[in-house]
C-alpha cells in the first residue's frame, strides 16, 4: 500500500493554518553512524551546571523540550518539533480546520513576516497583508523570539483575544490589530463557472478531502456546461498540504499511471517515484474517486495560476502538467519549496516534522529555492505584481534548504525584494489596495488567462523570471506519450540514496 508513505508537503510555518506533513513510525535508520560520545557527553555538562549553577531552579522537563526544540529548528526553516498541543493542532488542520488568526507566516530579519492571510479569516477582515511584519504580540517583542513561540503566542483557544503590532513597508508609524481567534474553516476547493464555456477551479490547500472534493466540483460544473471550452485551475497562495491530495488532483488530468513526482532523501523509503494510480492518492481499500470525473476531463484546455504564494504541493502539481504540456502555467514565479517533511512520533503526544526528502517532478527537476517558473508570466494586477512582489519566498528564508545541485541556489527572492526597491509606486498601490478576491471579476490574472483561452491579447508581466537552465532544458524534454522508463525518470540522487 503507497500511501502509507507518502509525505506531507506544505511551506512554511503557520499561524492558525495547516502545514503539511508525512505520519510515519519508522524507527531510526539501521547501521547508522556510531553516537558522538564526547559532544553528547558535552551536552550532559550544560545540563548540570544549568541545574546547578542557574540563578533559579529550571525543571529538567523544560530544558530537554527546549534542547530538542533548538536541535531540530537549527536544521531548515521546515523541521520543528511538536509537543502536545502543536501536535494536536497539526492534526487538525490536516482535516481543515483549527483555531487561530488565519495567516501565514515565515521569519524575516528576527520579525514574524505574513506570506498570505487566509481568505474571510480574522486578519484578512482585519486588513493584514501579504509583507506586513508582525513587532509584538500582547505588547511582548517579537525580536529574539524563535518563530515557534511566536506561533504558540498567538494560538490560543476560540473567542479569545490577541493583540498584533503590524509594521507595514512605507508606513511610517506601525498600527495595532485586536484581533478575535476563531476556528477557521479551510474550504480546500472551489469552483464556478466564470464565463460561459470556462470553468474556474481553486485549490485553497490539499488535504484529506481534496480530490473526493474536487471530483465533486468538476462533475458540477460540467453538468452546467458539458461542452467545457477552457479550465482554469487556480492555485495562487496554495501552501501545500497532503502529498496524495496533489498526485490526484495532477492524475485528474492526465493519462493514466504518470510518473507525477520523485522524491530523495537519506533513508530507502525515501527514494520513490509516485504514479496517477488509485493506490497513490486514495484511501485503502477505497474506490477510485477519479473512476467519476467526465473523461473530457482528459482534453480539456487548461491554465493553471500560481503565484509566489503557491508553494510545496501546489508545486508538485503545477510542475507535473508543466513537464508533460498538459497545462499552460501563467501567473508569477511560484515559493520554491521542494522538500517533504515527516512526522515522526516521540511519544503518544509529541513529534518531530523532520525534513526528510527533496522532491522532483517528472522530468527530475528541482524547485528547491527556486520554484516554477510560469509558462506566461502575468502580474498579479495590471498596474505591476502588486503585493505578491512582497511576499516572501524559500530562497529568503534563513537556513533554506539548497537544491541539491551541489550549485548555490539563485537567490530569487532578494532579486524580487530588489526591484520591489525601486518600484515606488508598485508599492503604494500594494499598500492602499483590497485583498484581492480570486475569481472575482476584479481578478486580473484571471481575466488574462481567459484571454489567452480566447485568443485575445494577453498583458505580460515586465518582471524577467529567475531561470534555471537545468530545468529548462528538462522541461523541454516533456511530451505527452512519451515513454520513459521509470528508473529514467529518477533524479541522480535516488540512486545514490539507495547506496546509503
Amino acid at each position: 500500500m503507497k500511501v502509507k508513505s507518502i509525505g506531507l508537503i506544505g511551506m512554511g510555518m503557520v499561524a492558525g493554518v495547516a502545514a503539511s506533513f508525512q505520519f510515519s513510525a519508522m524507527a531510526q535508520k539501521p547501521g547508522s553512524a556510531p553516537l558522538p560520545l564526547d559532544e553528547l557527553r558535552q551536552l550532559t555538562d550544560v545540563f548540570g551546571l544549568i541545574k546547578s549553577d542557574y540563578v533559579e531552579p529550571v525543571e529538567d522537563r523544560k530544558l530537554l523540550s527546549e534542547a530538542i526544540t533548538g536541535m531540530v529548528a537549527s536544521l531548515d526553516p521546515h523541521s520543528v518539533y511538536l509537543d502536545k498541543k502543536a501536535l494536536r493542532e497539526m492534526q487538525e488542520s490536516m482535516q481543515g480546520r483549527f483555531v487561530g488568526l488565519g495567516i501565514e507566516v515565515a521569519m524575516e530579519e528576527g520579525y514574524v513576516k505574513i506570506v498570505t492571510p487566509i481568505e474571510d479569516s480574522p486578519a484578512f477582515r482585519a486588513g493584514i497583508k501579504a509583507g506586513d511584519l508582525i513587532t509584538r504580540i500582547d505588547s511582548t517583542p517579537i525580536k529574539g523570539m524563535s518563530l515557534d513561540e511566536a506561533i504558540k503566542k498567538m494560538r490560543g483557544e476560540p473567542k479569545s483575544r490577541v493583540v498584533l503590532t503590524i509594521a507595514r513597508k512605507g508606513d511610517d508609524m506601525p498600527w495595532i490589530v485586536p484581533l478575535t481567534r476563531e476556528e477557521i474553516r479551510v474550504q480546500s476547493v472551489k469552483a464556478k463557472m466564470v464565463e460561459p464555456g470556462y470553468g474556474w477551479l481553486r485549490i485553497s490547500q490539499f488535504q484529506e478531502q481534496t480530490v473526493d472534493d474536487m471530483v465533486k466540483k468538476v462533475n458540477a460544473l460540467y453538468a452546467q456546461d458539458p461542452k467545457l471550452k477552457g479550465l482554469v485551475l487556480d492555485l495562487r497562495n496554495d501552501p501545500g498540504g497532503l502529498l496524495p491530495g496533489a498526485i490526484g488532483v495532477s492524475a485528474a488530468f492526465l493519462p493514466h499511471d504518470k510518473p507525477i513526482v520523485s522524491t530523495a532523501g537519506q533513508r530507502r523509503d525515501s527514494n520513490e517515484v509516485f504514479y496517477g494510480r488509485r493506490e497513490f492518492y486514495a484511501a485503502r481499500n477505497g474506490a477510485d474517486p477519479l473512476a467519476k470525473l467526465p473523461a473530457a476531463l482528459k482534453n480539456v484546455p487548461v491554465i493553471v495560476l500560481v503565484n509566489t504564494g503557491s508553494a510545496s504541493a501546489s508545486e508538485i502539481v503545477a510542475g507535473a502538467l508543466q513537464d508533460y504540456k498538459r497545462a499552460i502555467i501563467m501567473g508569477t514565479q511560484t515559493f520554491g519549496k521542494g522538500s517533504v517533511q515527516t512526522l515522526r512520533p516521540l511519544t503518544k503526544d509529541t513529534a518531530v516534522k523532520l525534513t526528510t526528502a527533496r522532491y522532483f517532478t517528472p522530468n527530475g527537476r528541482s524547485i528547491q529555492a527556486k520554484g516554477i517558473v510560469p509558462d506566461v508570466m502575468v502580474d498579479e494586477t495590471a498596474e505591476g505584481d502588486g503585493l505578491n512582489s512582497l511576499r516572501v519566498r524559500e530562497a529568503d528564508l534563513e537556513k533554506h534548504l539548497s537544491d541539491g545541485s551541489g550549485k548555490d541556489s539563485v537567490d530569487a527572492g532578494r532579486a524580487r525584494r530588489d526591484e520591489v526597491e525601486e518600484d515606488q509606486r508598485a508599492q503604494a498601490l500594494a499598500r492602499t489596495r483590497k485583498p484581492l478576491e480570486f475569481g472575482s471579476k476584479d481578478d486580473f490574472q484571471l481575466a488574462q488567462a481567459l484571454n489567452h483561452f480566447k485568443g485575445l491579447p494577453v498583458k505580460l508581466s515586465k518582471v524577467e523570471p529567475i531561470h534555471d537552465k537545468e530545468g529548462e532544458k528538462a522541461k523541454e524534454k516533456a511530451a505527452p506519450g512519451v515513454k520513459v522508463p521509470a528508473t529514467e525518470l529518477k533524479p541522480p540522487e535516488l540512486n545514490k540514496g539507495d547506496k546509503k
